[in-house]
This record gives C-alpha cells, structure tokens and sequence, in this order.
C-alpha cells in the first residue's frame, strides 16, 4: 500500500515553494505500485496528477482537490549493447542531475550538456528537457509508460513519442503516464559534438568539436550556477521554476513581421536573435524579448520577482502566491505580444491553473 497524506501541503514540494494541498499526497515506492495507484485512482473515478521533482511545475494557490502522486522510487540498469554502446533503464522516479553525474563518471556520453537540471527522469520525455544544444530526444531509444486507456503497461519508440522543441506525444497526454525511460548513450569520454555557441565558447573549442566530457559537464554546471539554475536553499533566483517561457518558434513570415517590429521598436541596427529550427521553422530568444519589452533582471511585483541573473526565471521573493506570478507573467507575455506580435508560452505545468 502506497503511503497517504490528508490535506498534503504541496508548495514544500515544489521549487517555486508555491501552492495550496492536495486532497491526498500518495508517496509511490515502486512501478508495480505506480501502475496499482492509478488504477485504483481510475477505479475510483479521483482526479490526480504526477508530482515527480516539483521543479517545472506551478501550483494553484487553491491546492488540488485530488491526489497527488509523488513518485520517490529509483533505480537504473545499465546493458552493454556493443563495444560503443550502452543502454540506460532509468526509473521514472530517479534524480535527473544525479543519473547525469552517474553517467558522464561511467565514460558514458550523450546527455553531459544537460547536467544540473532539476527533476526526475519521468519528466524528460515528456518535455524533451534539453540546455546548452543538447535535449534527451537525441539519446532516448523508448519510453515506458502505462496506458490508461488500454490499462496495459507499454513502450512507446522514440518515433512514437514524436518528439519537438519543449514537448512530446507525452505532454499534455494524461492517458500515458512515464515509468521508465530507456537511454541509449555512446561509450567515449568526448562529449557529443558542442553545439551552443556559449558553451563551446567557455570550452574554447569550436562549434560542432567535442570536448572531453567531464569538462562539458563542469562547463555547463558554471554556466547554469552563474544563471540561478542550479537549485541553493539560500538564493532566492533558484526559487524558480526555471525557465518561465520557451523559446518561440515561428514561420518565415513571422519572423519577417518580428525583424520589422524590432526594427520600429528599436532602432535600424537591432537584430532579433535568429536559430534555425526543424521543419523550416525559425526559434528566436524570449529572454530578448523580454528585455527589449523593458523588463529587466531583479524586476518586482509584490513578492515575485525577476531573476538577478536570468530575465527567463520568475522566481519567489519568499511568500509568493501563484496568483501574483501569473499576473507578473501575464504582463511579460501581453508587452512582448505588443511590441512584437510574438506569443510567449508557459514552459512549467499549471497545476488547476489555465494560462
């Protein structure tokens, strides 16, 4: 039997340390136990959702009147394929940052560029997590998950979890819950090739070089302290749920009418910044825009905050209610929208909150 909480306080959970109770806290210890809770959840007719780190996630202020599944069990099996790969069985409920650790200290390469990332293994399909270049799509062979509407555990191929910028078959699917994830990784102590413009450039290798592994992944670490992305109890900037929006993806065309509105809003010689992304499609920086809408790092409302060190973090000043964040974030988006005609989008899950 799966440990139960009434009225389970669920901001301590969480890394914004925002939001009201669940009906019910379920600590799940195992898959066998996860598959059980939710179907007896189903059974039950009991509205519920996964709680894996906390760390992309904000909360109602009015909590969740259902049960909250916590999933706290672990374990990973490594299966050599060949002499230049191994296979990863990760656990939905393993630390991400920590298994990263593990692996890169294995000689194992593929996922360094992703080191200290907060949250569990379960959440980076879902997401197609990625930083500095790199995302999990590269390295995911499957996903396990239960399914349900067939009640059947499954594996779902990389294809099959259709895999793009930030999100998944899996996101925003509540009839496929993650139970494990299968990694595929190369055996060399090279990073893959380096493919943020940043990081080569604190490595001192090229675009499109590998670095030794190790090192990308202490390189990465900096950068992300330096950012207020690697959580710390005593730095209010990491009581975030990292970043805030993704990055926007759009069309020629929309692109086109940006450089245009840039150009009005900030003179001829400003140039909006410009990646090319899969489908013809072109991704552009929100922490930009958000800077040139006027906001600036350490930029308050009430108790929230922009980050001192990253304009893409909203963070908790110390007794932040999800309703102040999302009027704070609500006014970044519209004045972007304004400016730009560029949408932003929430990055974190709203729990009994609608954007």
């Amino acid at each position: 039997m799966n440990p139960i909480t009434e009225n389970a306080p669920l901001a301590p959970l969480t890394t914004l340390r925002i939001g009201g109770a669940a009906k019910q806290l379920w600590t799940v210890e195992g898959e066998d136990a996860c598959v059980e809770a939710i179907r007896q959840l189903d059974h039950d007719g009991e509205p519920f959702f996964v709680l894996g780190g906390g760390s992309n996630v904000v909360i109602a202020d009015e909590g969740f009147d259902g049960t909250a599944l916590r999933l706290v069990y672990e374990g990973a099996e490594h299966q050599q394929r060949d002499d230049q790969s191994f296979a990863i069985d990760a656990s939905a409920g393993d630390d991400w940052a920590l298994l990263v650790d593990a692996l890169v200290e294995a000689g194992l390469s593929g996922v360094e560029c992703l080191a200290g990332i907060p949250g569990l293994v379960g959440a980076t399909p879902i997401q197609n997590v990625g930083a500095y270049g790199q995302e999990v799509a590269t390295t995911i062979e499957a996903v396990r998950v239960y399914n349900r509407a067939t009640q059947q555990v499954e594996e779902m191929t990389a294809a099959q979890c259709g895999f793009a910028y930030r999100s998944s078959a899996l996101k925003g699917n509540a009839d496929l819950i993650v139970l494990a994830v299968r990694f595929l990784l190369e055996r060399s102590s090279l990073s893959a090739p380096i493919a943020y413009r940043e990081l080569a450039e604190k490595l001192g290798v090229e675009v499109g070089d590998r670095a030794e592994a190790e090192a990308a992944r202490s390189a990465v670490l900096e950068l992300r302290r330096a950012k207020g992305m690697l959580l710390d109890e005593h730095d209010r900037d990491t009581w975030s749920a990292g970043s805030f929006f993704t990055n926007p993806i759009l069309s020629g065309a929309e692109f086109e009418q940006l450089e245009q509105r840039v150009r009005e809003h900030c003179g001829d010689g400003a140039q909006a910044p410009r990646f090319d992304a899969a489908g013809g499609m072109v991704k552009s920086s929100a922490a930009w825009l958000i800077e040139q809408a006027g906001f600036s790092r350490g930029e308050q409302r009430g108790q929230v905050a922009l980050s001192s060190k990253h304009t893409l973090a909203l963070t908790n000043l110390g007794a932040a209610s999800a309703a102040e964040l999302l009027a704070f974030a609500h006014e970044i988006a519209a004045r972007v929208d304004e400016l730009f005609a560029v949408q932003l989008r929430p990055e974190p899950a709203l729990i009994g909150l609608e954007w």
